[in-house]
């Protein structure tokens, strides 16, 4: 129990302290108009409270990365705690803040944008197509898993069996959201649901302290590789878990509250805080995986069983018994839909863009919506998990993209660009190792796989330096398009 507090105080730690370190190399200006007030259009440019913003982004950024993903992390054992703990102060947060404050910069752009402003004109249009593939992904996978979560608290108690109804209600919510103005739905639920969230996660740990089971039923075991199909730490941990420690789908999410916030000052509570609040929640349920099941191959059952989605079921059921563990499923089905639904809405508004498709009129909308969501139905009859392995890998290439953006930002600025230079050498070298090995890549030998990881990590950083030293410019001149 004693490592659990220790992680959360180290999260906590991290935002005070490193937060604030990240907040002064980038430099806030508090005195400039945000988006939010200089291009109000009711529609995505709509100026909202700061706590309603954070719970908003939390919201955005979690679906159910920080739930699967740890569920699925625990399956290597607590080494997946030091990766959520340390992979989020220095890598995940850092992401958020500057995918959240840089599109604050660029008047609420996309990250398509942005990485073009940093990275040059093929990388836009390799992000413009990237990103809505990756967002697709998330959408659908956002989809099928609360649907499965709700069919199966239904099954259990009443007996009734159709998930396609499930999928068939969230895709018409879905189409709803993405549709009506941010302040309409997202700006007036999500705060309740955040707040619910938070209280569930909570009461999911009470629930354990109050049991029976002990706190990592199979020790702190930091060198032993736990997982029962004996898979590698390297790179596989790293992708596993995602939302909980670094998460490309979050730079597609940040720039929907870059709209909304009302002065930079608040960007490290909202961009920065909102992750370390879903490290948070992922310490939470990687705990609940090592703690609940004597070890990783009774964890491995369920999961083969029914996917990590029969896990939160167990789980939730069987600590807080039946009304408890109802509210606790729920509130764990409010993150795929909070996700889902925002991730539609940044794959129109990041085709608006690249098409210059004005988005204040409702037919305009529905023009990009409507094609959106037939491919995304189509994408729901593939099998979920082939599904889940193509957005993990989608998922950490975007993060190591916008990283290597935010080092070009800080590079040609001449301020500290380490901060986010090192985590993206690190998720280089993660994603290329992945692409290299994984089944659905290039199906390599793990030994070849990291040599090929480490090179391209190489290359790349080579290229970087090479092609952003050449075009310095000095720290005293704002360069970033769309600045005043």
């Amino acid at each position: 129990m004693l490592w659990f507090f220790l992680c959360i105080g180290l999260l906590l730690a991290g935002y005070f302290i490193y937060g604030k370190i990240v907040e002064k190399i980038f430099t806030i200006r508090p005195e400039r108009k945000t988006p939010a007030i200089s291009m109000a259009d009711g529609v995505d440019y709509v100026a909202m409270s700061t706590p309603k913003v954070w719970l908003i982004q939390l919201l955005n950024i979690a679906g159910v990365g920080p739930i699967f993903g740890p569920i699925l992390g625990a399956l290597y054992g607590p080494l997946a705690m030091l990766w959520i703990v340390f992979g989020c102060i220095f890598a995940g947060a850092v992401h958020d803040y500057f995918s959240g404050m840089l599109s604050v910069r660029a008047r609420g752009a996309s990250v398509p944008v942005i990485v073009g402003n940093e990275l040059g004109k093929t990388m836009k249009h390799f992000m413009n197509i990237f990103a809505v593939i990756l967002l697709m992904l998330v959408g659908v996978v956002f989809v099928l898993s609360p649907a499965g979560l709700l069919n199966n608290l239904l099954k259990d108690f009443i007996g009734w069996d159709n998930i396609g109804i499930w999928v068939g209600v969230i895709f018409a919510y879905y189409i709803l959201a993405t549709l009506v103005p941010i302040d309409k739905i997202i700006g007036r639920l999500y705060p309740l649901f955040g707040a619910l969230l938070l209280f569930m996660s909570v009461a999911l740990m009470v629930g354990l302290v109050m049991s029976d089971k002990p706190f990592y039923s199979q020790g702190l075991d930091f060198t032993t590789n736990f997982n029962p199909k004996d898979l590698p730490v390297w790179p596989l941990l790293f992708v596993t878990i995602a939302c909980g420690a670094i998460s490309g789908f979050h730079a597609t999410q940040s720039p929907l509250m870059a709209r909304c916030m009302q002065n930079e000052k608040n960007g490290r509570f909202v961009f920065y805080g909102a992750m370390i609040g879903e490290g948070i929640i992922a310490l939470i349920w990687c705990t609940l995986g090592l703690s609940f099941y004597e070890d990783t191959n009774a964890l491995q059952a369920v999961i083969d069983k029914g996917t990590a989605s029969l896990v939160v079921h167990e789980v939730s059921t069987s600590l807080l018994g039946t009304v408890g563990g109802i509210l606790a499923i729920l509130g764990v089905v409010i993150l795929p839909i909070t996700s889902g639904d925002t991730a539609f809405r940044s794959a129109r508004l990041i085709i608006a863009e690249f098409l210059d498709i004005p988005q204040q009129k409702m037919i305009k909308r529905l023009l990009l919506s409507v094609p959106m969501f037939i491919v995304g139905y189509l994408i729901t009859k593939t099998d979920f998990n082939i599904i889940w392995r193509y957005f993990g890998w989608a998922n950490q290439t975007t993060a190591m993209v916008m990283l290597w953006a935010a080092s070009a930002w800080l590079l040609r600025r001449d301020k500290f660009h380490w901060i986010t230079t090192l985590p993206a050498m690190f998720m280089t070298a993660v994603c290329f190792t992945y692409l290299a090995f994984a089944p659905e890549g290039f199906a390599l030998n793990w030994n070849t796989s990291v040599v090929i990881g480490l090179a391209s990590m190489a290359i790349v950083t080579i290229v970087f330096f090479a092609k952003v030293r050449s075009k310095s410019v000095s720290n005293n001149i704002e360069t970033e398009v769309f600045n005043e």
